[in-house]
């Protein structure tokens, strides 16, 4: 018995306004839901991008769910197919996102590495990334 897929992801910004318009904006993601304050969440196939305050959601007795939040910048990666790669980079220069870094994976694909208005760590990347992933190429020997 194994979990089937990773339905949804979760970053934190404690500015939602400038998230929702960031990821609404500048990557084109569709709103799903948001409530003032607390959290945007984005549909994206059939997984969802979930934005939470974590002022808000850190509180107990603040949902349906247990308390939940992060310190520090998160991480998500946006797979595009490999043709659209230079388009993204042109997207992300007409809206003045910086490109912190580019990766030419030894296995194949590509990535862009940027920032979101809360610092987390945003990639749009080629999926073949992970096609050819093997076991001991992240290994380091400890």
């Amino acid at each position: 018995m194994t979990p089937l897929r990773i339905l949804e992801t979760a970053l934190y910004a404690t500015d939602l306004r400038a998230a929702r318009e960031f990821y609404e904006t500048v990557l084109g993601l569709p709103v799903y839901s948001a409530v003032e304050g607390r959290h945007v969440f984005f549909k994206l196939g059939n997984g969802m991008l979930l934005i939470f305050n974590p002022r808000e959601t850190q509180q107990a007795g603040s949902g349906q769910v247990p308390p939940h939040g992060a310190e520090g910048p998160g991480h998500v990666a946006f797979a595009v197919p490999q043709e659209e790669l230079e388009m993204w980079r042109e997207r992300l220069q007409q809206h003045h996102v910086p490109i912190e870094k580019e990766v030419q994976w030894p296995g194949g694909g590509y990535s862009l590495y940027f920032r979101d208005p809360a610092g987390n760590s945003v990639e749009i990347t080629t999926p073949i990334i992970w096609r050819y992933a093997e076991r001991d190429f992240w290994d380091t020997g400890s």
